[in-house]
C-alpha cells in the first residue's frame, strides 16, 4: 500500500489501530507541558517526513499540563488519548519528562528539555540531579528508557553515581536548541526586524523562569524600572516569560500584569513564539536561574543575572552552575546602562565557560538524535541530511 492509498479516517475514531495497520512505524510524542511539547516537535521533525514513519501525540499527565491542549491543536498532528496511548504498542515513544512513562508499550527515548540537567535537590546528605536519579528513571526496579540522552559526556558521571542501572541506556547527543542558535546568528538582523527593534537601538532581553522564585514574581519593579531609565537612552527592552508561567496564570492575567509596561514600549513575546528568536535579537540579557541564561551565555550574549534564592540548586559542574559562578550580578538599586556595559566586556569568556559545558557535541545533536531514533525503529537511515535549521522567525505572538 503506498502513502497515498492510507484510508482516511477521522480523528473520532480508534486512531492508534488505523495507524498500526498503516504500512509504517509508529511514533508517540509524550506531551507533558508546552515546554517540553515545543522540544520534542524538533525531534520528530528529524524523522516525521519520512513516508515508512507516522508520528502521533498524546498528553501524558502533568502537573503543569495547562496549555498542551492548545498546543497540541496548533501543531496540527494526530492526537491521541493518553488512556489509548497506554493500551498501544508503538515502535518508538520520545519524551522530554517523565510522568506516566512507565505505562507506554514502546522502546522509549527521555531527552531533557532544558539546559542539559542542571537541577538538583538533596535527599539526605547528599545533592541529586533532577531527571538522572533511580526516581525518574527506575520503575519497579526496571529501567524505563531504551535510551536516556545526555547532552554532554561529563553527565555520564552524574547518572553512574545516582542511577547506574542506566548507564548503559545513555546516549551522548548534545544539544539540539544550542546548535539551532547558533546556526540562526548570521540573520540576526531578520529577528530584529521581526521584533521591530529600530535603527541603532540595542535590545536587552529580560528573562524569567515560572514559579515563587522566578525573576517574574520577585521583581515586580525590574520591567518598570528599566524601561524608565533605558527606553530613552536608545535601548528595546523585551520580556521572555517562561510558559508555565503564562498557562498557569493565564494568558489574559499575564497581559494584564504587563500592560502598563507594555503601554510605554515594552515587546512581550508570547508562549508561541520560539523565545530563541529574543535571544538572537539580543545585545544584552538579564536573567535568573531558568535555562535562557545559559543558552544566552553560551552564544556569547552578555549575561546579568539575578540572584536565585537560597532553594534554588544547581548540579555541580553543570553549564547552570558556572553561569552562576561566572555571570555577574544585577543590582537593582544601580542603574542598569553602566551594568550592561561592564557584563558585555566579560561575554567572550563567558561564552567559553558556560558553552563547553552546555554541549559536547557542538552541532551534531540532530545528526545524533536521528540516528539514535532510527536504531531503536530498526529502520535503515535514510542518507539525506541537511544543515541544522534556523530559529523560526516570529510572524506574531509579540504583544
Amino acid at each position: 500500500m503506498t502513502r497515498s492509498e492510507w484510508p482516511r479516517v477521522p480523528i473520532g475514531l480508534d486512531a492508534a489501530r488505523w495507524v498500526s495497520r498503516a504500512n509504517c512505524s509508529t511514533v508517540l510524542a509524550v506531551v507533558h507541558t508546552v515546554t517540553s511539547g515545543q522540544r520534542l516537535l524538533e525531534a520528530v521533525e528529524l524523522i516525521e517526513s519520512d513516508t515508512r514513519v507516522q508520528v502521533v501525540f498524546a498528553q501524558a499527565p502533568d502537573v503543569f499540563g495547562n496549555g498542551v491542549a492548545d498546543f497540541l491543536r496548533a501543531a496540527d498532528g494526530l492526537v491521541l488519548p493518553w488512556e489509548m496511548a497506554v493500551r498501544e504498542r508503538f515502535d518508538l515513544a520520545v519524551a522530554t519528562a517523565y510522568g506516566g512513562l512507565h505505562e507506554l508499550h514502546a522502546p522509549l527515548v527521555v531527552m531533557p528539555h532544558g539546559a542539559g540537567y542542571g537541577k538538583s535537590f538533596t535527599t539526605g546528605r547528599e545533592p541529586v540531579v533532577y531527571g538522572l536519579d533511580g526516581q525518574r528513571l527506575l520503575h519497579n526496579g526496571r529501567v524505563v528508557a531504551s535510551a536516556v540522552v545526555l547532552s554532554h559526556d561529563d553527565e555520564r558521571e552524574a547518572l553512574r553515581r545516582q542511577c547506574p542501572e542506566a548507564l548503559d541506556a545513555a546516549v551522548v547527543a548534545g544539544d539540539p536548541a544550542y546548535d539551532r542558535l547558533v546556526a540562526s546568528l548570521p540573520h540576526r538582523d531578520e529577528y530584529r526586524a521581526a521584533l521591530g527593534v529600530g535603527q541603532g537601538r540595542q535590545v536587552v532581553v529580560v528573562s524569567s523562569t515560572w514559579g515563587l522564585d522566578s525573576l517574574f514574581a520577585r521583581f515586580e519593579d525590574l520591567l518598570p524600572d528599566l524601561l524608565e531609565e533605558l527606553v530613552p537612552q536608545g535601548f528595546d527592552v523585551v520580556a521572555l516569560v517562561h510558559p508555565a508561567a503564562w498557562f498557569g496564570h493565564g494568558r489574559r492575567q499575564v497581559d494584564a500584569w504587563l500592560a502598563e509596561c507594555r503601554e510605554v514600549g515594552l515587546v512581550v513575546v508570547g508562549p508561541e513564539v520560539d523565545w530563541r528568536a529574543a535571544i538572537v535579537a539580543a545585545d544584552h540579557v538579564i536573567a535568573d536561574h531558568g535555562s535562557v541564561g545559559v543558552y544566552a551565555a553560551a552564544v556569547g550574549r552578555p549575561v546579568l543575572l539575578v540572584d536565585a534564592p537560597v532553594g534554588v540548586a544547581t548540579s555541580s559542574g553543570s553549564a547552570q552552575e558556572l553561569l552562576r559562578h561566572h555571570a555577574p550580578r544585577f543590582l537593582s538599586r544601580v542603574p542598569a546602562g553602566p551594568q550592561l556595559a561592564a557584563a558585555a566586556t566579560r561575554a567572550v569568556g563567558l561564552r567559553d565557560v558556560v558553552g563547553a559545558r552546555l554541549t559536547s557535541r557542538p552541532g551534531r545533536a540532530a545528526a545524533e538524535l536521528r540516528r539514535l531514533m532510527y536504531r531503536l525503529l530498526d529502520l535503515p537511515e535514510p542518507g539525506r541530511h541537511r544543515a541544522v535549521p534556523r530559529v523560526p522567525l516570529p510572524t506574531g505572538g509579540l504583544r
